[in-house]
């Protein structure tokens, strides 16, 4: 038996089939929305939208239950993922889905009560040229969620968010990835120095990293650099950059040119670009 069918079966027993009114439960789902101390403390969270939900489900996460506004006519989305649950269904009163939806405009069909995946970083498992993003003290979830989707489409290995910051399960954060957030190892780790020890032991193998920081004056442009090999992008928070510890730790610091008026770059748009050039050097390097 799979270990996400026995938690499943673990939670059936305590699960209402209908929740119509606002209870200890409902409280306890309704904090998961705002309270980063209850979602890390209970391990789970609320995944909310079409496509987070599918991306949760088809990448393994481990659904603790789904919620349904109970409509008589589903979308085919919702029958499909209804006739054949991932986890116990509790049919949920519309007012409180809206609620739990965060939404305006009336209920959503379903959300997901879900676990929080592990922090652990031997989830990394790198390739030969792996690409692996760090984003230091990140204040706003919603860069998290843009920069992890950056991250999916480009080809990046894990999202690794350093230091105090923004929480990656943040709803703001799932929504604004849509969905990429589930698609590749996304890690919360106290500080660079538990990062540094991973590069040092992946070096030990034999794997030639180089840790690249972005910073607008970084003094070298970043496409000059050789960004053939294992590289792990160090990006910073979105006011001050990256932190001293990270800013001596990287083996080269570059700079993205930019014009017009604007003094500088959102963290997730130059994170972007970044992993694009790193794409694009890769394209076009010569076989062999």
């Amino acid at each position: 038996m799979s270990r996400r069918r026995s938690a499943g079966h673990e939670h059936r027993s305590s699960l209402p089939v209908r929740l119509e009114r606002r209870n200890a439960l409902f409280q306890q789902w309704q904090s998961l929305l705002t309270n980063r101390t209850k979602r890390t403390r209970g391990g789970e969270m609320i995944v909310q939208g079409v496509r987070p939900i599918t991306q949760a489900i088809a990448q393994g996460v481990q659904i603790r239950a789904l919620l349904s506004d109970g409509r008589a006519q589903p979308s085919r989305w919702a029958r499909d993922l209804l006739e054949s649950p991932a986890a116990p269904v509790v049919e949920v009163a519309p007012e409180l889905m809206a609620e739990l939806g965060e939404r305006e405009d009336g209920a959503p069909e379903l959300l997901a009560l879900a676990a929080v995946p592990s922090d652990a970083l031997d989830r990394l498992t790198p390739t030969d040229s792996a690409v692996v993003v760090v984003f230091d003290r990140p204040s706003g979830p919603g860069n998290i969620g843009s920069l992890a989707r950056s991250a999916d489409a480009l080809g990046a290995e894990g999202l690794l968010i350093t230091g105090h910051s923004a929480d990656a399960w943040d709803p703001a954060a799932i929504r604004a990835s849509t969905g990429s957030i589930f698609a590749l190892p996304v890690l919360r780790v106290p500080s660079h120095r538990e990062v540094l020890e991973w590069i040092a032991a992946r070096r030990a193998l034999g794997e030639p990293w180089t840790v690249l920081g972005l910073d607008e004056a970084g003094g070298h442009e970043l496409s000059a650099e050789d960004l053939s090999g294992p590289t792990l992008v160090v990006i910073g928070n979105e006011t001050v950059g990256m932190s001293a510890g990270w800013r001596e730790a990287c083996d080269v610091i570059a700079e993205i040119p930019i014009g017009g008026s604007a003094s500088s770059l959102n963290a997730a748009v130059a994170g972007s670009i970044a992993l694009y050039e790193i794409q694009r050097q890769r394209r076009t390097a010569p076989p062999g």
